[in-house]
């Protein structure tokens, strides 16, 4: 169950306060998370206040999301966003070649792995309502498995890339 969408105001700049309500933490939450995570990095006012942008404040509820709602570690939200952010890039620079007359697509959102199984199962199987335990259990290990299995190939791709240089 994906938490209710936040309507983020059309503004250039956010108070902490106002991020703070809009992501429902605390602001010590969010400058922990600051301290934690590169991509969240809100400038700074002449005053030395924190100025939150738009991308600031998605990347905050996006934090939220993976902390609280799909009980990552600080580690693994870490590995995720990166994750996201490199498959994401690649399907930008993919869909972009109009000069050779294609036309231009926007990037599609890119959906994890594990949300890709789990709504494949659940459409070849009608619906996850009559599941029981042992197959939710099932799906969980199998689940997991992939996210291995990715992560050692993510480390092999990397291994090989540096062995080029």
């Amino acid at each position: 169950m994906s938490p209710p969408a936040v309507a983020i105001p059309e503004k250039l700049f956010f108070k902490i306060g106002e991020v703070c309500q809009l992501a429902g933490v605390q602001a010590h939450v969010l400058r922990y998370w600051e301290s934690e995570f590169s991509l969240l990095a809100p400038q700074k006012n002449r005053a030395g206040q924190r100025v939150y942008r738009k991308r600031d404040v998605e990347m905050a509820l996006r934090i939220k999301e993976l902390l609280y709602e799909d009980q990552y570690t600080i580690a693994g939200a870490k590995k995720r966003l990166a994750n996201d952010l490199r498959t994401v890039g690649k399907v930008k620079l993919s869909s972009s070649e109009d000069n050779e007359g294609y036309a231009k697509q926007e990037a599609l959102p890119v959906q994890p792995p594990a949300q890709r199984l789990a709504k494949a199962v659940n459409s070849a199987s009608g619906s996850s309502v009559g599941r029981t335990a042992e197959d939710r259990g099932a799906l969980k290990r199998l689940a997991a498995e992939l996210r291995e299995l990715l992560a050692l190939l993510e480390k092999q791709s990397k291994g090989s890339a540096a062995l080029k240089k």
